[in-house]
């Protein structure tokens, strides 16, 4: 059992909302995920401030997920879901899109 799997299985797996207000919370962010926990993120805090600073957070985390194996999705315009491993994201192929489900792409800037 893995340190991430053991921390899982002791404290359990949430799902949190949270938001991403300055490029700061990336250290967050990654420290939830690395516990094993589901987030919903709102990206229009930092947005407002710098479209920069969001699609350079997004490619940071991003690569955070890939490397511990976990997924990434952006939820409609103003939210991101990000998911450890093993928990994978469905996507609907792009011919069966409605706006209420996740978006079929990953970020990217």
């Amino acid at each position: 059992m893995t340190e991430s799997s053991s921390h899982r299985a002791k404290t359990g797996t949430y799902v949190k909302a949270l938001s991403l207000a300055e490029y700061a919370d990336i250290s967050r962010i990654k420290e939830e995920l690395q516990s094993g926990n589901v987030l919903i993120v709102k990206i229009t805090p930092l947005a407002v401030k710098s479209i920069e600073d969001v699609k350079n957070a997004i490619d940071e985390l991003k690569t955070h997920v890939e490397s511990v194996g976990g997924d990434i999705a952006r939820l409609g315009e103003e939210r991101i879901v990000v998911t450890p491993s093993p928990i994978k994201i469905w996507r609907k192929r792009s011919s069966e899109m409605t706006e209420s489900t996740v978006s079929e792409s990953l970020i990217k800037p």
